[in-house]
């Protein structure tokens, strides 16, 4: 097998897309480059070219998950511009497509937190998860800005935003999809009018 030709259009991608299958079913421990190499028919070597070592594949596919979550939030933040909707509506946009993509990948995004929480997690992780919190806090900042979200500092209530939409996605694991919108639309609702007595 080690003599095997390396012949392949997009390996790093096959990789990955490999790799995500494999953390789905079996969880981080299992994945090897080795493995990986066989199941793309290439030699063992070859995942070297793009990946050094498993922890460069780890670092490799957690972005690759920031970047994909990044880009539905902005597809969702676009659509709810061309709606011309209002803050409550670009929240439920972007709650809608986080917990959307946390129910679809589980393991991905717990591997991309674990990730990012780490001391050697590469730059590229912590830039990605900035524009991700970005997007955020821009809908905060925008919702202040039309009198729709009381003063703060938009950064805390960013934090609780999103805090709020992980924790939920963690709790509605296995649960319908009508479920899980319909209780969407209520932690959003709570989260624009808050918890006091009205």
């Amino acid at each position: 097998m080690s003599d095997r030709p390396y012949h392949h259009g997009d390996l790093r991608s096959t990789l990955l897309a490999s790799a995500e299958r494999t953390l789905a079913e079996r969880g981080p421990q299992a994945l090897s480059l080795r493995e990986l190499a066989r199941e793309a028919g290439v030699s063992h070597a070859a995942p070297g070219r793009h990946f050094k070592d498993k922890r460069a594949l780890l670092d490799a596919l957690a972005l690759h998950g920031f970047q994909r979550l990044q880009a539905a939030l902005e597809e969702a933040r676009r659509q709810q511009d061309q709606a011309g909707a209002d803050t409550g509506a670009y929240l439920l946009g972007l709650a809608r497509a986080y917990v959307g993509f946390a129910l679809a990948s589980p393991a991905l995004l717990d591997l991309m937190y674990a990730r990012k929480h780490d001391d050697d997690a590469p730059e590229q992780l912590a830039e990605a998860v900035g524009a991700m919190l970005a997007t955020v806090l821009d809908t905060i900042a925008e919702g202040q800005r039309a009198g729709e979200i009381a003063e703060g500092d938009p950064t805390a209530i960013a934090f609780t935003v999103a805090s709020t939409l992980h924790g939920f996605a963690s709790f509605s694991a296995g649960a319908s999809i009508e479920d899980v919108d319909e209780g969407l639309g209520d932690v959003v609702r709570l989260l624009l009018t808050g918890l006091g007595p009205r």
